[in-house]
């Protein structure tokens, strides 16, 4: 009859293992031999490219479309990573904080003419459309001066953020 593991047939082991192993000649009995010890990576951010630093501080312009937030996170994540980047960002993101005070100055002012005039100085509010129209045209212009890696400086923001 055949089998496939002739010697587990008979009873015996199959050992022919040679060199260092868990044995009577292995010097570390079955552990692992020692590791040397952890390097940490260098400590601060790594450097980006000149491409992706480029397309980081264009980015961070055209994220002024959906306000100051894409701003903000990308001038946290990269201002130490791409001196462009660290650049732009910042820029979009004072100018996008002026927007935000802008916006709230307008509702502000909209409501309290509107609760005077009984609803019709309401209509001032519409202004708030016309910031953000601004907000994009500018951005968009932003995002084209750092795509070939130009500064980009908006005509009005305040620079809050040094």
């Amino acid at each position: 009859m055949y089998h496939p593991f002739p010697c587990a047939l008979k009873g015996t082991i199959m050992s022919n293992f040679t060199g260092p192993g868990p044995g009577p000649d292995d010097p570390y009995q079955g552990q692992r031999p020692p590791q040397p010890p952890y390097q940490p990576a260098a400590p601060g951010p790594s450097p980006v490219s000149e491409a992706d630093d480029r397309q980081w501080a264009s980015l961070a312009h055209l994220g002024g479309i959906l306000m100051f937030l894409p701003s903000l996170v990308l001038w946290l994540l990269f201002k130490d990573r791409g001196p462009l980047t660290g650049v732009e960002a910042k820029e979009a993101l004072n100018f996008q904080i002026t927007l935000l005070i802008g916006y709230f100055a307008v509702n502000f002012f909209a409501t309290v003419i509107g609760f005077l005039t009984f609803g019709i100085g309401g209509v001032i509010g519409g202004l708030a459309w016309v910031l953000y129209i601004l907000g994009v045209v500018f951005s968009v212009l932003g995002y084209l001066q750092a795509k070939d890696g130009n500064h980009y400086r908006y005509p009005f923001a305040l620079r809050l953020i040094k």
